[in-house]
């Protein structure tokens, strides 16, 4: 068994850093670039406020490797991972076997579907309905390293069930989404002190709630380079006009959120970084008249920093699934951007 730890001297990811820097400085006059990244730094710090109490960011964290297991085209290590103080975060990492120099990365969000006992084994799923190769076979040919980890109530940490942990999080002043959200960033943090991965090439990928946990972690953390999203870019006006709260579990649910964001609030702090989403035009989950307004509205936010070409929304006359046209443009999108 091997034990690290990492990031000992980092003070906790790419928005804190750059709030910092922005707070030390007195300049007089800015730009207009200069006023437009401030204006990010502390929306992110005001997105970050809302997700409740949180473990520091700064905290020591250390990773255990269980196993290591040699599959056809890429080698899995089974983890064990201290994230948040509270309790391990089991996850795996891939990496491909001929891999000789530091590889990009992506970090994979699994997705919920009441599927509690999946969590981060949907890195090796095969789909029997589509028939899609599992995305770990597919990163490791593309020549990418991945980690996946179980998010609280899932895979190896589905002890406690969904509701009766965002109950307990909420008597706390914790939201459950937050605690989700932070054990993703302290991934983020693992994923780039592994000597394996380039840590300037590093994309999140998820789909449903691993969808939404993908553009909630490039919004609030500029290390990633790339986002992808598969059908869960939700716009919640149009999901309270649709009746359509019922569709997401109580996980999904932050207090004051509505009071300061909209959807394509969160997804601008992404720009001018590469984004895609995926979407069913008949998926309850996004109504149609919200992806038109998010889809507007990015493009509105890309076109002003000269980087049209960095957002892509693809819908599909498809509900809430993903197909091998969608799995094509992924791949492809990675391929360019990553």
């Amino acid at each position: 068994m091997q034990r690290r730890n990492f990031l000992e001297g980092l003070t906790g990811g790419g928005f804190l850093l750059a709030s910092q820097a922005v707070l030390g400085s007195e300049t007089a006059s800015k730009g207009e670039h200069e006023m437009e990244a401030e204006d990010s730094v502390q929306r992110r710090r005001r997105l970050y406020q809302l997700l409740g109490d949180l473990p520091p960011r700064e905290r020591k964290s250390s990773a255990e490797v269980l196993s290591k297991t040699e599959k056809e085209g890429f080698v899995l290590e089974k983890l064990v991972l201290d994230l948040n103080g509270l309790e391990p975060v089991p996850a795996y990492f891939i990496r491909p076997q001929a891999s000789r120099e530091r590889a990009p990365a992506i970090l994979y969000n699994h997705w919920h579907g009441g599927m509690y006992h999946l969590g981060k084994d949907q890195l090796l799923w095969v789909n029997p309905e589509s028939k899609l190769p599992s995305y770990a076979q597919v990163f490791a040919e593309q020549g990418y390293c991945a980690l996946c980890i179980d998010h609280w109530a899932f895979g190896e940490r589905s002890t406690r069930t969904e509701l009766d942990l965002f109950k307990e999080m909420l008597w706390k002043g914790q939201v459950l989404w937050g605690m989700m959200v932070y054990d993703s960033l302290r991934a983020l943090d693992y994923l780039q002190s592994r000597p394996e991965v380039d840590p300037k090439r590093i994309a999140t990928l998820g789909m449903s709630m691993g969808s939404t946990m993908a553009w909630w972690l490039a919004a609030l953390d500029d290390r990633i380079k790339v986002c992808v999203d598969i059908c869960c870019l939700t716009d919640f006006q149009a999901l309270l006009e649709t009746n359509g709260l019922k569709g997401h579990g109580v996980y999904y649910f932050v207090p004051s959120l509505l009071k300061y964001f909209t959807t394509s609030q969160i997804n601008a702090l992404i720009a001018p970084r590469a984004h895609l989403g995926l979407a069913g035009n008949n998926d309850p989950l996004t109504p149609p008249s919200g992806l038109d307004r998010i889809d507007r509205e990015l493009k509105s936010v890309y076109q002003k920093m000269g980087k049209s070409d960095h957002w892509k929304l693809l819908r599909y006359d498809v509900g809430h699934e993903e197909t091998p046209e969608m799995r094509g443009e992924i791949i492809a999108f990675l391929k360019e951007y990553l």
